[in-house]
């Protein structure tokens, strides 16, 4: 994610549901990912959903007859008796009881940003101090974090809501669990000291509940010390694969002791193209040789030592020394159906963005996959703007397709089909920020998503495809 100061103030105070008015066509964009240089544009309706539409409250442009409503705003009183804080980020939703809808919400907050706490720090008599993981000089706790919110997703009512993690630092994205829990990451690495009494740079497991509480802060550190951005779950094995924002990071799995209950511990490994010692996926100009799109190649995994502590930030480096493979800011993550998908914001041509697909072995994390090696494909690089800029956060729709936020100003939602082809489905009015933690409620009905500088939560619902109609 970026991080960027706003200087406009008072945002949007509005609230509600906003119905959305038509107003003309709007050039419908796609592109072919068997050729990255060429993006066909096609003078017509957006097939998918139609044009965007102009909001007269000035916050996001949907599709006719989709309609928003802000359900978490920056400094909003919470049930617990603490504020929602700042920057929210990657998020998850799981089934509540009688048909509730339990969000969990990452801050990506550094102890100066405005937090649960207050711009003081005055509600920290709330809350019990030994639940706070780490606290800054002058005994002031770390902002980051997560909330989670219990919400009515016929009338989209917030009936609950509290602070669930407490004292971390850069709660960037994380992924959902199939055991109900909410992995979040820190995407910082911080040594034990520097104004600080712990180590940052790991995740910790957020329980998917309906109860007001904090969470006991356990940092996972055999999923290794390094800048996360996101992870997902393969619900077969049990292996969670991990990201990591750096513009030479690489792509992890972690193989647990025990299914299910990542605190046992487990082994770190790093993803290299098999055949090709320190390869590099990013396509850029100063890197020897091209990755091609929608080639499946195997891969292999290679260990990681004394991953759960990397005080200098020099994991990823140790590990592309070793063979693995390096790709441009690996970013937002989630597992489909038999096969995952994440994003690298700075990859390709023009540093625009790509996306990738891995498909696990068969025999993926035994001694078998050495034959029959699980596969990765670059499965798309438009490497133009108007189609997509750096893409972030994602999700698998329910009807098929990948959902991407941008990142940088100005951004969009960007669908993109199973056969490549982008479509748009929302745009923020408010430019100074991006979009970050789009996620699906179970029941698919709506689209959650944070406008994260703004400090706005907002839930869209509308005519939602089964399946797609382009492919």
């Amino acid at each position: 994610m970026n991080k960027r100061s706003i200087n406009r103030r008072n945002f949007l105070q509005q609230t509600g549901m906003v119905s959305l008015g038509f107003i003309g066509l709007q050039t419908f964009l796609n592109t072919s990912c068997n050729d990255s240089s060429a993006s066909v544009r096609e003078a017509s309706e957006n097939r998918e959903y139609g044009s965007l539409m102009e909001d007269p409250k000035q916050i996001i442009k949907l599709p006719k007859g989709f309609t928003y409503k802000i359900i978490g705003r920056r400094g909003d009183p919470m049930s617990d008796g603490l504020l929602q804080p700042d920057k929210p980020d990657g998020m998850a939703t799981f089934v509540g009881s009688n048909g509730r809808v339990i969000l969990v919400r990452n801050h990506e907050l550094m102890p100066t940003n405005f937090g649960a706490f207050g711009s003081e720090n005055e509600l920290m008599s709330k809350i019990d101090a030994s639940k706070i993981y780490d606290f800054r000089e002058g005994n002031l706790p770390c902002t980051g974090g997560t909330t989670t919110l219990v919400i009515n997703e016929e009338n989209l009512e917030v009936e609950k809501s509290w602070l669930s993690l407490a004292g971390t630092l850069r709660n960037c994205a994380g992924g959902p669990t199939p055991w109900g829990t909410w992995v979040s990451c820190e995407e910082i690495v911080i040594p034990l000291g520097n104004g600080y009494s712990k180590g940052h740079g790991y995740n910790f497991e957020v329980p998917a509940s309906e109860q007001i509480g904090l969470v006991d802060p356990v940092p996972l550190k055999a999923m290794g010390q390094f800048n996360h951005e996101a992870i997902c779950v393969d619900p077969r094995t049990g292996i969670v694969y991990q990201t990591e924002d750096a513009h030479d990071g690489l792509i992890y799995r972690f193989l647990p002791h025990e299914k299910g209950n990542l605190v046992k511990g487990g082994r770190l490994q790093a993803l290299a193209i098999k055949g090709q010692k320190s390869a590099s996926t990013r396509n850029w100009k100063k890197d020897a040789g091209t990755f091609p799109i929608n080639k499946k190649i195997a891969v292999e995994w290679l260990d990681m030592p004394n991953a759960a502590e990397s005080p200098e930030d020099d994991l990823r480096i140790r590990g592309y020394a070793n063979g693995a493979a390096k790709f441009a800011r690996g970013e937002g993550m989630w597992f489909g159906k038999k096969e995952l998908y994440f994003a690298c914001t700075s990859g390709g041509k023009t540093k625009t963005g790509q996306v990738f697909r891995y498909i696990p072995s068969p025999e993926e994390g035994t001694a078998a996959e050495k034959n029959n090696p699980g596969q990765l494909e670059l499965f798309l690089e438009p490497n133009d703007m108007d189609l997509l800029k750096y893409c972030d956060n994602l999700t698998i729709a329910p009807w098929g397709d990948i959902v991407l936020c941008e990142d940088r100003n100005h951004p969009r939602v960007v669908g993109v089909t199973k056969g490549g082809k982008v479509y748009h489905l929302a745009e923020s009015v408010y430019l100074e920020s991006e979009f970050a933690g789009g996620v699906f409620s179970p029941s698919g009905k709506t689209y959650f998503v944070n406008i994260q500088h703004a400090g706005l939560t907002l839930a869209i619902q509308g005519p939602w495809r089964s399946g797609s109609k382009a492919s």
